[in-house]
């Protein structure tokens, strides 16, 4: 596993990909039924008692996505957790504005998508992340954020 690199901001993006926002609803068997926004305020609270600023972004738009990421650079952001969902099997533009910014980042995802369809087994991101946690529902973001907050 790669190790973050140390950085003297202190601020934490948390990047939610498309279809997102429609947690709690979309098929809650696979996804669970807390929203993105218990999900949101939940790290946040984590993020606060940390000492750390904790922002959230999400988007079902890959190119939005794609800016918010070559954002974080000049934002000052010292590491990303980021749910690519669907595009992490299509977006090698995200992966490159990632690789780009040289943010460390965690890829996470709320189902195992090994377990799944055959398309969904590969990510664009896996093998430039700092690690990935998959299958473990909304915690999956906690986990992340613990090891944020614990190696950076």
């Amino acid at each position: 596993m790669k190790k973050p690199r140390k950085s003297s901001s202190n601020s934490i993006l948390v990047i939610h990909g498309p279809n997102l926002n429609l947690l709690g609803a979309r098929e809650p068997h696979l996804y669970g039924r807390e929203t993105l926004n218990e999900i949101n305020r939940r790290l946040a609270t984590r993020a606060k008692k940390a000492g750390v600023q904790l922002q959230t972004f999400q988007s079902n738009h890959e190119g939005i996505l794609v800016d918010r990421i070559q954002r974080a650079g000049g934002d000052g952001v010292r590491m990303i957790i980021i749910n690519p969902a669907a595009y992490t099997h299509t977006s090698i533009a995200m992966r490159d504005a990632l690789a780009a910014v040289k943010i460390p980042f965690i890829e996470v995802h709320l189902s195992n998508i090994h377990a799944r369809e055959a398309f969904r087994r590969h990510s664009y991101f896996s093998e430039v992340a700092v690690g990935t946690v998959c299958g473990l529902g909304s915690r999956g973001y906690d986990l992340a954020l613990e090891y944020v907050l614990s190696a950076v």
